[in-house]
């Protein structure tokens, strides 16, 4: 059974619906598996829990970084 694991900052749900739904024909297509094996599992983390070259995202995204 596939699992797939996508780390990300929050996006729209539509959009994720639209990854996973992709995500899941592509494993169907090169896999030859069931869509019903396909797990899509999505991580989305805001600007408080990541930093980039020392700064922390949430001051980046305020135009302090």
């Amino acid at each position: 059974m596939p699992i797939v694991t996508i780390q990300q900052f929050p996006r729209d749900l539509s959009q994720k619906r639209e990854l996973a739904q992709r995500i899941t024909q592509a494993f169907v297509e090169v896999y030859g598996v069931a869509e019903e094996s396909v797990q899509v599992f999505y991580n989305e983390v805001d600007g408080e829990n990541w930093a980039k070259a020392g700064k922390m995202g949430s001051d980046r995204q305020q135009g302090q970084g």
